[in-house]
Parts: C-alpha cells; structure tokens; sequence
C-alpha cells in the first residue's frame, strides 16, 4: 500500500461538523446549485425533443442531427479543464455567473438556424459556454464537504439529471405543441427561447447569491465557517500534496481509467436522452405531447434509484460495487432495449432501467476523485476526468446518428454501447484505489 493510498483511511478521524451546520449549508446550496442544474441540461439535451419537428421543417438528416448533437461536445472539451482552474482560481460565484448568461444566449440563439453549419455552431458554442459547469460543482462541493457526505449530497445534487427531464419533457412537448405557429414562430423555435432565457437570469442572480468558501459565508456563525473550514482543511491535509501536484495529474494512469469509466456513461447517457425521444417514437408513440409524458416515466424511478442507492452506498461506506453494480444494470438493459420495437411498455421499462443505473453510478462516481486526487491537483483532476470522458458523447452522438442513417434502426449502437459500459464497469474496477476507499469505517464515523 501506497503512502498516497494508506493515508485516505485517515480521513475517517477527521473532526465532525455538527448536523445543523451541515443542514444550514445544504439548505443554502444545493436548492440553487440543484436549480441550475436542471436549467443546464434541459439546454443541454431539449434538441432530443426539437429532433422531433426540426428535422422536418429544416430537412436535416439523421447524421447531421448526431453530428450537431456531438459538436456541443466538442466545444465543451476544448474549454473544461481551464474552466475548473478558473474555478478554483476566481471561486464559483465569477465562473458560475461566465458559464450560465453565455449558455442561455447560446440555447436561445439555436431558434434561428437554417443550415447544417448554423447548427453546427450554435451546438459548438452551447458546449463551449458550458464546459466547466459540472465538475465546477463537483469541485465547489468539495469545499463544503467532507468525503463522508460527499456522495449523498453529490446525489442531491445530480437528482437535477431526472428532475429536469421529468419537468422538461412535458413542458417541451406542450411547447412544441401548444406554440407551434405563434407569432410567425415554430414550436421548436419557441423551445429554445423560452427554455434558454431562465438560464440568463439565474446566472446573474447565482454572482449575488453564491458564496465562494466557507470562510466567505456571512450566513454562518464564525463557529460553523470554523467547524467546516477545519473539517474539510484536516481532510486534506490527511491526503498528501505536492508542489507537482497539476503534472502529477498527467502521469496518473488511474486518471485515465477513471475518465474512460466516464467515457462509458457519456455514451449510455446521450444514447436515451438524446435518442430516447425516437425511442419511444420507433416503438410506436406519435404524438409528441404523449412522448413527452411517457418519457417522464424512466426519470422519475431513475431519481429514486439514483437517491437510494447514494443513500445506501454512504450508509454502507462502500463505492466500487454499489457503482458496478448500477452499470451492470445499465448493460442489461441496453442489450434488451431493441427488443421494444413496437412496444411502447418495454421501451419505457429499459430506458427506466437505463436511467436508474447510470444515474446511480454517475452520483456515486463522482464522490470518488475528490478524494483520491491531491490537494493541488483536485481542479485539474475532476476537470481531466469530465473532459476525457465526454469524449464518449462525440463518439455515441456519431455513431448513433451514422447508424439510424444507414439502417434506419438502432440496434446496433446500443448493443455497442452495452459493451461499452460493461468495459467501463472494469476500467473502474481496476482504477479503484481500495486500500484507500473500501474500508467501511470511512463513511460510518459520526
């Protein structure tokens, strides 16, 4: 065992922030942070339903449409990493406020396309204004948490993923449907608008309302900003860090296995929520105010999956297979997902499937590098992990649209994305530093 890997047990010792305090913090953050999260990715993947009357009224293929989905990723590539540094840097209220006004102006700018290549930029410039946005907060959590509640609150947090489309996709059915034509405007148009427009005004409001560190937050008692600051200051202290921290990152190849477990749950991710819509359409549901509905489905019971199983995972104090575990389920349910041509209940029972396992794995994920990275090194880490691993969005995105293109079902992409997420299941199982994360004292001590 490692000096870098033995002293992660010590974490356990670390000093108790009272409970009120906690909950005064969680009441303060997480409803916000969760807010903007559901903002962040209805923008993100309302072109899963605009796909649905878009392609029509502008005549793009299959393969334009994955094209353009994998653009935003692009973008969003280019831009994370140097994100997250300018997080840790300028702290969250700056790079919260540059990330959302950018990305709602961009979302909203998408009504105005015409062409493949105006949609190609307005995709690459949504990915680009929000490149930073989720592991800004993973890291931005950090600063308030321990690793003892760090998975059920990142939990809390990613339950936005499911909620935004539980409220999401009927409301952009209602809008397509309800505001198709109104003044001179498509109904896809005016999804754009209107669900790009929240964001712009939460990210003003976030540069007020956000406190970068606890030691900032007048909102506290000088005795809890103490408590917290010192629990979570003990933590890293307890976790080795050197001046090489940031090339450090570079040369860690547990780093990369953890990106390409990522990798994996980017592509399970774009394939139902940027595909999900025609997935239902293709196992027979028309109307897409019905699609909108059914489609809720899946991400309700994929929110209390994900919930309960961060809960259990915390309880427990174990990570690795409460994550294997989750995609396991995920793999199951892609191999069986092309079965539900012309079943409409079988599509809704693998995609809830689907939803459940990813969601799990991906809160319970994310607890993890926080604590394994050091010190200096955290920022870069988490933002080298996200960049990496939304490689798999690119990829999926292509080869889905290719694949729907060319055989006009897709069968073939989830069978391989199944077997992507099994290989993601084993990158993460040998990139696990357990003598560091398995010991079931670690989340048990009060």
């Amino acid at each position: 065992m490692s000096v870098r890997e033995s002293t992660f047990l010590s974490v356990a010792s670390v000093n108790h922030v009272d409970q009120n305090t906690l909950a005064k913090v969680t009441r303060r953050l997480i409803p916000f942070l969760f807010a903007c999260y559901v903002l962040n990715f209805v923008d993100r993947t309302n072109v899963g339903f605009a796909k649905l009357h878009l392609q029509n009224s502008l005549g793009f293929s299959d393969a334009v449409y994955g094209l353009g989905v994998s653009l935003f990723f692009v973008g969003y590539l280019l831009f994370e990493v140097p994100s997250n540094l300018l997080l840790a840097r300028f702290g969250a209220r700056k790079t919260l406020s540059r990330i959302m006004v950018p990305w709602g102006l961009a979302s909203i700018a998408t009504m105005f396309v015409t062409t493949p290549t105006q949609f190609y930029i307005a995709r690459f410039l949504l990915g680009l204004a929000e490149a930073g946005f989720v592991p800004g907060i993973v890291l931005y959590l950090s600063y308030w948490y321990d690793t003892r509640q760090r998975a059920r609150v990142t939990s809390m947090f990613f339950l936005a993923l499911p909620i935004a489309g539980i409220i999401g996709n009927p409301i952009s059915g209602l809008i397509m449907s309800g505001l198709n034509g109104v003044q001179g405007l498509e109904g896809w148009q005016w999804l754009f608008l209107l669900e790009g427009l929240p964001s712009v005004l939460i990210g003003i409001v976030a540069f007020f309302y956000l406190t970068d560190r606890p030691k900032d937050a007048r909102w506290l008692s000088s005795e809890e900003r103490e408590s917290i600051t010192r629990s979570v200051e003990q933590e890293q202290r307890l976790t080795p860090h050197s001046h090489n921290g940031l090339l450090a990152v570079f040369k860690d190849f547990r780093a990369y296995l953890f990106a390409f477990a990522v990798f994996s749950q980017y592509c399970v991710a774009n394939t139902f929520v940027y595909w999900g819509p025609t997935l239902l359409k293709d196992a027979g549901l028309m109307d897409v105010r019905i699609i909108g509905f059914y489609g809720a489905i899946p991400l309700i019971i994929g929110a209390i999956g994900m919930y309960l199983a961060a809960r259990h995972s915390d309880a427990r104090g174990e990570r690795l297979w409460h994550a294997i575990t989750a995609q396991i389920l995920t793999v199951i349910a892609l191999i069986i997902l092309p079965a539900a041509s012309h079943d409409p209940l079988t599509a809704v029972a693998c995609t809830a499937a689907i939803a459940v396992g990813h969601w799990s794995f991906w809160s319970i994920f994310w607890s993890i590098p926080p604590g394994y990275f050091e010190r200096e090194a955290a920022a870069a880490g988490i933002g080298l992990i996200n960049c990496l691993g939304a490689l798999g969005a690119v990829f999926a995105s292509n080869l889905l649209g290719t694949i729907k293109a060319s055989q006009g079902r897709l069968d073939l992409g989830l069978y391989i994305v199944a077997g992507i997420a099994a290989a993601g299941a084993i990158s993460l199982y040998l990139a696990f530093p357990r003598p560091r994360m398995s010991a079931a004292s670690l989340l048990k001590v009060a």
